[in-house]
């Protein structure tokens, strides 16, 4: 056995020792205080999770912001903003919590098996200090009596000369100890199961469709222990994207009311068509897919001096508003005589201000209008350095359409051409369409989840519904007496008191209406 040091003179009281420090903060980390402290922080860790765009689920919300925040760009990566569910801090939390709840449950564990093969405790000797104390005429002869009627109502008890002890309500531990076994599970699914899951993003243009193979997706995010060769074979086509916008009411005009994405899915050589809408994800496989936005794609060409098509794609442009003012980018590292990028501006309902500008009036295709910026040089492809698609680096380039350049934008309608300044070629806005990111995720846990809420649910009624409580009946020269004590709170434990009384009393004046035969003891939430 371990005693604490003596003191060393110095006044600062006996010194524990590295044992006893450790013993120390292992009673202070498995504590229930401790537990709930770390399940408040996880749940204030998830915040910036939901605050600031996660790659793991929207890829293209990570550039937006990095792009508009670029001096804050160094703390998103210093403290793992865009990837807080597996960042070192978060997963330390979680740890821990885990740690905390393994220390606390298991021995709560021992000790409610104990009680739970324990003998009620002895009478106390003096009851009338004890809630809800009466006496009523009996005496011991009548003591099996009353101890049938308490085991009917759910007590298990115990004879003690001419007293019995009553005690009901282990379910309340049950049920603690249950609600916590459950937090447990929900953590250890939650960590190890997601690990064998998947999370892809891929941006589809109307009539365009992708297969799910690795190379198909735009964004990737795999589990710990996910096999590649787990993806199932199937395929999935965007045939229409609509989009239902609010026309009646003046004060929301244009607010989105419904997204359809109908579509064309092939499955072990068969074809079927499919909706996916907000909140309503496809069930493919073993996979659940998901519309996470939308926005829009023009077709854009670029044709060289002589004619030639060098450039002829529907091209995404992000939203930037709640009227879908979309910027996107082109970059045309050959067919021209120079490297060229164009970022330009999407309206769909295009509006020229006083100043000059456009604007977006409204978010469906109304009057569509493109406007293109143009830059020569180096687009920094060839320096191995991974860019983005939607970034422009226009560092090493000259403008020569647009802003500064003396040159007025690139200004589009649907059939409209314009020239390329410097006699580069000539670009057309073909026509425009839809385009909807579809997110094809795989948890194996769900149903698991499922059940442990299920049961975390009920375990923490039984808690906090069910009383533990005890009973005395002591037989004494003036009558039996009656009283309770409760193991926590318990506001009708005196009506409980009241009602055995009266129940001995019927019992005992022959007018009872249960049955007198013997009950085994059982758990029972009578009373509760």
């Amino acid at each position: 056995m371990e005693t604490a040091q003596p003191d060393d003179g110095s006044g600062g009281g006996p010194r524990l020792g590295v044992r006893g420090w450790a013993r120390f903060l292992w009673r202070q980390l498995t504590s229930m205080r401790t537990a709930i402290v770390l399940l408040l922080l996880l749940a204030v860790a998830a915040i910036p999770g939901s605050l600031i765009p996660q790659r793991s689920a929207d890829p293209n919300g990570v550039i937006a912001v990095r792009e508009e925040n670029p001096e804050l760009v160094w703390l998103y990566d210093a403290l793992s903003l865009h990837d807080v569910y597996s960042s070192p801090w978060f997963s330390a939390i979680y740890i821990l919590l885990f740690t905390s709840l393994v220390g606390c449950v298991i021995p709560r564990l021992a000790h409610h098996w104990r009680a739970m093969r324990a003998r009620p405790p002895r009478t106390p000797a003096r009851l009338s200090r004890l809630v809800g104390f009466q006496t009523v005429a009996g005496d011991a002869c009548d003591l099996d009596r009353v101890d049938r009627v308490l085991r009917r109502r759910g007590y298990r008890t115990t004879r003690y000369g001419e007293s019995i002890s009553a005690e009901r309500g282990y379910l309340r531990e049950t049920g603690n100890l249950l609600f916590h076994i459950s937090m447990l599970g929900l953590l250890l699914v939650i960590g190890l199961g997601s690990g064998f899951g998947y999370d892809g993003q891929r941006l589809l243009v109307e009539g365009r469709g992708f297969a799910n193979t690795l190379s198909s997706y735009d964004s990737f995010n795999r589990g710990q222990w996910f096999d590649d060769a787990a993806l199932k074979p199937f395929a999935v086509a965007l045939d229409d994207l609509e989009v239902v916008y609010e026309t009646e009411n003046p004060n929301a005009v244009g607010a989105p009311l419904d997204f359809t994405a109908r579509v064309t899915v092939t499955e072990d050589g068969a074809q079927r068509q499919a909706q996916i809408k907000v909140n309503h994800p496809l069930r493919v496989a073993d996979a659940d897919l998901y519309l996470i936005s939308n926005g829009y794609a023009p077709r854009i060409s670029v044709r060289d001096a002589s004619g030639q098509v060098v450039y002829d794609e529907y091209t995404p442009f992000l939203a930037q508003d709640n009227l879908y003012t979309s910027l996107g980018v082109m970059k045309l590292p050959d067919g021209l005589e120079q490297q060229v990028g164009l970022r330009g501006f999407f309206y769909p309902t295009g509006v020229q201000l006083e100043t000059g500008a456009y604007a977006s009036a409204y978010p469906d295709l109304a009057f569509p209008v493109l406007s293109l910026q143009a830059f020569t040089g180096d687009l920094g492809l060839d320096a191995g350095i991974p860019r983005s698609v939607y970034a422009l680096d226009t560092d090493a380039m000259t403008q020569i359409a647009g802003g500064d350049s003396g040159v007025d934008a690139l200004t589009l309608t649907p059939g409209q051409s314009a020239e390329i300044p410097g006699g580069l070629g000539t670009i057309t806005f073909e026509d425009v369409r839809r385009y909807g990111v579809i997110e094809v995720h795989v948890d194996h846990t769900q149903t698991a989840v499922f059940w442990i809420i299920v049961v975390l649910v009920l375990s923490l009624l039984a808690s906090l519904l069910i009383p533990r409580r005890r009973m005395w009946v002591k037989a004494t020269p003036g009558g039996l007496e009656i009283a309770g004590l409760a193991r926590g709170e318990d506001p009708t434990l005196e009506r409980a008191v009241g009602d055995l009384a009266e129940r001995i009393r019927h019992e005992a004046d022959g007018r009872g209406q249960e049955p007198m035969a013997d009950a085994p003891a059982r758990e029972s939430t009578i009373d509760a």
